[in-house]
């Protein structure tokens, strides 16, 4: 190994520590949202229930609209300014989803939590910050170890749900949104320590290099795939995962062990972290994704085998596996399809799609769970995960073709 390649190693590792430090602080923000934005919704709404979750996907929408434009001020600001920037979103939609609870406005609720997913916006990119910054051989380790920075959120998101959604009392849920503002100081104190110059000390070659247009990228097979499998483990996930709290207070469980079912779900999510770079380094990003996709499937099975709590908490689990190996997989694919002149447009491009998918699915699954029940839920995430598949075997497919030809 050169000497500038373990200095390139070295920045890029300094960076991923900082991206996930700060991740697993005011991205705390998510599971806290996540796990209680239906129920404060069913809280506030007096009529049709059924719009208990729209909150939630108002949080989703943020992050979805919010994409394009985290990645254009990250670019024109710098690493640091334009990080710390979504974490002030984050602190302002905290604080205004606490007045919301206060004056019981449903509405105002949900345009609150629009704002934190506009600042969830921004956490979203220190996947592609960390492997901007990265070498190639270490773009996915470095995507990898941010989303590790995960495991302490899904561990202090949910306890500050348990710690304070009685804090504010008679208003519930209020004192667990207004712990997202102090979440969001802790983040932007923690995002100081970056320097700007670390985003372009790897890359400078390669970035001479002219960008292409966005429709010929997203044309690219391997993109395609890799955005296909991206959205369908992503919008799978908050599908089931919008609706499980809802379906498991409706089955009569307690909102305690409904949030501890999330908090599960999001360790899940984040603790294969520490190793998902490695296998894919070795297996290669697709078998990692279909790894994925097997475990959504038998998520799937377990939601329809009952309502038992060990059943709700098992599936959630698996979930949270699933998505792991599904979405970092396919983020790894869709970092190699584009040059660090086009990391900007396509990125924003890339998250608009993954988080409006997301949006529509979480708003869906308050809708289905309230008319059709969880067990519907599960049925129709199978032709999701069939799709991926198909996908999956199509660029297998194509890359034999090539090396085929390459060869002969």
């Amino acid at each position: 190994m050169t000497h500038d390649r373990l200095f390139d190693e070295a920045v890029a590792r300094r960076s991923a520590i900082i991206f996930a430090s700060s991740q697993a602080i005011v991205g705390s923000a998510a599971p806290i949202t996540i796990s209680i934005g239906g129920l404060a919704g069913y809280y506030l709404l007096d009529a049709d229930k059924s719009l208990a979750t729209l909150p939630v996907t108002g949080f989703t929408l943020g992050v979805a609209l919010g994409a394009i434009p985290a990645a254009v001020l990250i670019k024109s600001l710098g690493q640091r300014a334009g990080f710390m920037l979504g974490t002030g979103a984050t602190a302002l939609g905290g604080a205004l989803a606490t007045f919301a609870l206060f004056e019981t406005s449903f509405w105002l609720f949900g345009f609150a939590l629009a704002l934190i997913g506009l600042g969830g916006a921004f956490v979203q990119q220190f996947r592609f910050a960390a492997a901007d910054n990265a070498p190639p051989p270490f773009k996915a380790r470095a995507i990898s170890f941010v989303m590790a920075g995960g495991i302490v959120t899904a561990i202090l998101g949910p306890q500050i749900v348990i710690f304070t959604r009685e804090l504010l009392a008679p208003v519930m849920f209020a004192g667990s949104f207004a712990a997202i503002v102090v979440l969001a100081a802790v983040g932007a104190f923690i995002l100081s320590f970056l320097r700007n110059r670390d985003s372009t000390s790897t890359n400078s070659m390669v970035d001479q290099e002219p960008a292409r247009p966005l429709t010929t990228i997203i044309r690219e097979p391997r993109f395609a795939v890799g955005l296909t499998c991206a959205v369908g483990s992503y919008a799978l996930m908050s599908f089931l995962m919008t609706g499980a709290p809802i379906a498991m207070v409706g089955c009569g469980f307690t909102a305690d062990e409904a949030t501890l079912g999330i908090s599960w779900h999001v360790m899940a999510m984040y603790a294969p972290s520490f190793f998902t770079g490695k296998l894919i380094a070795r297996y290669g990003a697709s078998r990692v994704v279909a790894l994925g996709l097997v475990l959504l499937l038998v998520c799937a099975l377990v939601g329809l085998s009952g309502i038992q709590l060990w059943q709700f908490w098992t599936a959630l689990i698996l979930l949270g596996l699933g998505w792991n190996f599904g979405f970092i997989g396919a983020t790894a694919m869709v970092a190699n399809t584009y040059r660090p002149s086009e990391k900007g447009k396509v990125q924003g491009f890339h998250d608009f799609i993954l988080f409006g998918a997301v949006a529509i699915a979480s708003l869906s699954s308050g809708i289905v769970y309230t008319r059709w029940g969880w067990d519907m839920l599960n049925w129709l995430s199978l032709p999701v995960i069939a799709v991926c598949f198909v996908a999956l075997l199509v660029l297998s497919q194509l890359s034999v073709r090539e090396q085929a030809l390459s060869d002969s």
